[in-house]
């Protein structure tokens, strides 16, 4: 079964590069885009609940830590992974996003780092479930 992976990041040149390297790796993943919170929360609102989402921090309209907030608060998308993927690499950052998230990556990334991490927080989740 497909699923859907949601990139947040103001950077359409990250969400795509996302988009065509996951892509190229394994057909088990639909890549959407966001380019803000507001973006993504629309989205979320228009019935995409997507499986997991990868999480950029530093984003112009508002910051990762205050749409991870906003999804963790809400009934509906409490449960959906969030994947930390971001430039902001100092300790707090860094502790809060594998604390509070599901994972954390740093950029530059490796696409197939990440196709692996995706794999390993799915798993656990579809572990958690059954």
């Amino acid at each position: 079964m497909v699923k859907t992976i949601l990139v947040v990041d103001g950077s359409a040149d990250v969400i795509t590069s996302v988009r065509y390297g996951l892509e190229s790796i394994t057909k088990d993943y639909q890549v959407i885009g966001a380019e803000s919170g507001k973006q993504c929360l629309g989205l979320l609102l228009h019935n995409q609940k997507p499986d997991l989402i990868l999480l950029e921090i530093m984003m112009p309209d508002m910051s990762g830590w205050e749409l991870f907030n906003k999804l963790k608060e809400n009934k509906l998308w409490k449960k959906i992974p969030v994947v930390f993927l971001t430039t902001r690499i100092d300790t707090v950052a860094k502790n809060a996003g594998k604390f509070l998230g599901d994972d954390y990556i740093e950029k530059p990334f490796e696409i197939q780092d990440v196709n692996n991490r995706i794999n390993k927080v799915l798993e656990k989740r579809d572990d958690d479930i059954t």
